[in-house]
């Protein structure tokens, strides 16, 4: 096999920390060539992860615009590419996930006949707008894909029932090889925990922590004012601590500052970087989240999860008991977290299952591929080992909503 050009695309922060082990895999291959393109929509906290993980972008688009729609964005990432893509013509483009940038840049090099593989392959829920955009994004992707790299056996199944072109290898996820990177830098420099640590000094160490994240477009309004209701209720326990880091989008700081601002034991910092979160995580009791990396990364670390969607693309973790879907429903968030900070038994079967989404090897598995090298594919043993209990409010009602 000759030398391979590779270009590896991403724009936002969970993009970089995803691709982040994969570029640096790839950078150490001899027969790679591997070039890196940022569009660059989170400028600040993009630039913390490439700085953290030591990568430097060969093209760096500079696409962010403030309230930028998503047709903008759509077109501005096909008009800044093209000539690059042009120029360069790689062997093969890698994307992740199912941001907009993904999706153009897939379509991009579709567009100009070069092979695309698509790093975290055939996520679905099967509603086309839970979440929206990014359930239409990953299945673009995956129809316009020659490489289709699926975390998990069940992401493989979805993408065998459509009838996909693309070649599937499962590799297990890239964000655990990120993951066990970063909790292991954190836990072998006690100066770096004493200077991540700094900001949330008032935290009481003997309370639990609950970390929160949330700020899904499809829960703003109704959603997320429940989400803070339930966040506030929360908060007149005496033996817990909210970490609630409050994205921008004013749809989310209206409603959770005007419900829980000024309360002793809630802490409602800005967006954090990688690291911070990544020190939070590992402190964490519980967590409460609307995000498809947090469901991944907290089962790694023992933390059980409430998960604050109607439906979840990552239904694996449900499945093995790690993770509860509990919708932005007050009294279904109350009672799943009552269960976990009451009930050390629940607590305990929650925090011991296994992670079905990775085992730190999916950059090497994927770098395999692309080199024509065996693979072998990632088999989570213990996806179905355990089932988390079903939950039901006083009046006996299912407070679980069915996995999909």
């Amino acid at each position: 096999m000759g030398t391979l050009k590779l270009l590896s695309i991403f724009g936002t922060r969970p993009e970089a920390i995803k691709m982040a082990p994969l570029v640096q895999a790839l950078a150490r291959e001899p027969g790679i060539v591997s070039l890196v393109c940022v569009t660059g929509q989170h400028r600040e906290m993009l630039d913390q992860v490439l700085g953290f993980f030591g990568i430097e972008p060969d093209f760096d688009l500079k696409l962010m615009v403030r309230n930028q729609s998503l047709n903008a964005l759509t077109g501005a990432i096909f008009t800044a590419l093209d000539p690059i893509l042009e120029a360069e013509r790689p062997d093969l483009v890698l994307v992740h996930g199912d941001t907009t940038t993904a999706m153009a840049a897939g379509l991009a090099a579709f567009h100009r006949r070069i092979r695309v593989g698509h790093v975290e392959a055939g996520l679905r829920t099967y509603h086309m707008d839970r979440p929206f955009p990014e359930e239409l994004n990953r299945r673009v992707i995956d129809v316009a894909g020659a490489l289709l790299f699926a975390p998990t056996a069940r992401s493989k199944d979805n993408l065998l029932s459509e009838h996909v072109e693309g070649e599937i290898v499962v590799t297990g996820n890239t964000v655990i090889d990120a993951l066990q990177v970063t909790q292991t830098r954190i836990a072998a420099d006690a100066a770096l925990r004493a200077r991540l640590d700094a900001p949330f000094a008032a935290l009481d160490p003997d309370k639990r922590l609950i970390l929160v994240t949330g700020h899904r477009r499809e829960s703003f309004g109704e959603g997320f004012r429940n989400i803070c209701t339930a966040l506030r209720i929360l908060s007149e326990r005496k033996d817990v601590e909210i970490v609630y880091p409050v994205h921008l989008n004013p749809n989310v700081q209206g409603p959770v500052r005007e419900a829980l601002g000024g309360r002793a034991n809630v802490h409602l910092p800005g967006p954090l970087d990688y690291l911070s979160f990544q020190r939070l995580l590992g402190r964490a009791h519980i967590v409460l989240t609307d995000s498809g990396g947090v469901q991944e990364e907290a089962p790694t670390l023992g933390k059980p999860v409430l998960v604050m969607r109607e439906v979840t693309e990552r239904p694996e973790a449900l499945d093995a008991g790690a993770v509860i879907l509990v919708g932005t429903e007050v009294e279904k968030i109350l009672a799943a977290a009552r269960l976990l900070l009451d009930d050390d038994a629940a607590y305990a079967r929650f925090a011991e299952c296994i992670n079905p989404y990775g085992d730190g090897d999916a950059s090497r598995r994927i770098v395999d591929r692309i080199c024509g090298r065996p693979v072998d594919e990632f088999s989570a043993n213990a996806t179905k080992s355990k089932a988390a209990p079903t939950l039901r409010p006083a009046d006996g009602s299912p407070i679980m909503v069915a996995r999909d």
